[in-house]
């Protein structure tokens, strides 16, 4: 026989196990809702390409809708701004590369977002280098068939589009013109798709950006990537020298791929994400069709990217800082 005592403490036990069923599935509830993915640059670059190849198979993974939301301008400045004033909640993350996190509190006075107060690492899933490109209207098929062909336009004068103003590819072509003694001016534009069109349009030279911007159309013939930076000659493109080979040394520490969160965004929302992402990245047609797009794949947890991101922006501190520039 059972005591009103038993019969208490069963009647509890029974309620709070109620409570809690209610709860779990509240959280499952709320875990297969939608989750927003940030791109700070249109439709169609290579930027959220990848964020498209990801997000098709982080919905398997995490059991919730994918969204990639383009929030294009400024380098990626209206994205970073959204995911700062996104709930940190779990259902909102940012994939970026270098430009916006490291880059753009360097060079902009107000920037309106603080990345290590405002936002927490992910995952990191790839590396990548940036290159010179030219378009298929010049007759260049090396850097200095592009430099004999700039000094031929008159004066050495010649001008370079770059995916955002104040980038590190606008660097790049400040120091490129300087090796080669020629007077290069960038030309920003909003994200890599509109500078290709250009390129495209033979209506600009040259381009300096990422891999991942240029190789499908150089693969197609459209136009010629003609230097990489880094240490070593990229895999995706065996030909292409790197432009430490032709004497312009001291870019080897190349840029990331990673995800970011809200600051404050529940520790259990960020591992789980970021164990999809590993996942996800793993698997083979994945992998090939980034490595395919120039990225040099690998999974860096939030503690790794959060170091990788600080050591970068204070190796770009110092050079932006010689350079002479100042942040607008």
């Amino acid at each position: 026989m059972v005591s009103p005592q038993s019969r208490r403490v069963l009647s509890a036990l029974r309620n709070a196990l109620a409570v809690s069923a209610l709860l779990l599935a509240g959280m499952a509830q709320a875990q297969t809702g939608p989750i927003r993915l940030l791109v700070g640059f249109p439709p169609g670059g290579g930027t959220d390409v990848i964020a498209r190849t990801l997000a098709e198979k982080l919905k398997d993974q995490l059991g919730s809708t994918v969204i990639v939301e383009n929030r294009a301008g400024a380098g990626g400045q209206i994205a970073a701004q959204a995911l700062k004033a996104a709930p940190a909640d779990g259902t909102t993350f940012f994939l970026s590369h270098d430009h916006t996190v490291s880059i753009l509190p360097l060079v902009t006075k107000n920037p309106g977002f603080d990345p290590a107060k405002d936002f927490v690492a992910v995952a990191g899933f790839a590396t990548f280098v940036n290159a010179l490109a030219v378009s298929g209207g010049t007759p260049a098929r090396s850097v200095n068939d592009y430099v004999a062909w700039v000094r031929g336009q008159g004066a050495g004068k010649g001008t370079v589009g770059v995916p955002a103003p104040a980038s590190v590819p606008e660097f790049l072509v400040k120091l490129i013109g300087e090796k080669y003694k020629l007077d290069l001016q960038a030309a920003p534009y909003r994200g890599s798709a509109p500078m290709m069109a250009d390129m495209l349009g033979n209506q600009i030279g040259a381009g300096v950006g990422s891999v991942p911007d240029f190789i499908e159309n150089h693969k197609a013939g459209k136009i010629r990537v003609v230097a990489v930076l880094g240490g070593a000659r990229q895999a995706a493109l065996p030909d292409v020298p790197t432009f430490a080979e032709l004497g312009l040394a001291g870019f080897e520490d190349v840029p990331y791929y990673g995800v970011f969160a809200p600051s404050g965004t529940p520790k259990a929302a960020i591992e789980r994400f970021s164990e999809a992402v590993a996942k996800v990245i793993a698997m083979p047609d994945v992998r090939d069709r980034l490595t395919a797009m120039g990225l040099t794949v690998g999974y860096m947890p939030p503690q790794q990217l959060a170091s990788r991101e600080h050591a970068y922006a204070q190796t770009w501190a110092r050079i932006i800082k010689a350079s002479g520039f100042q942040a607008q």
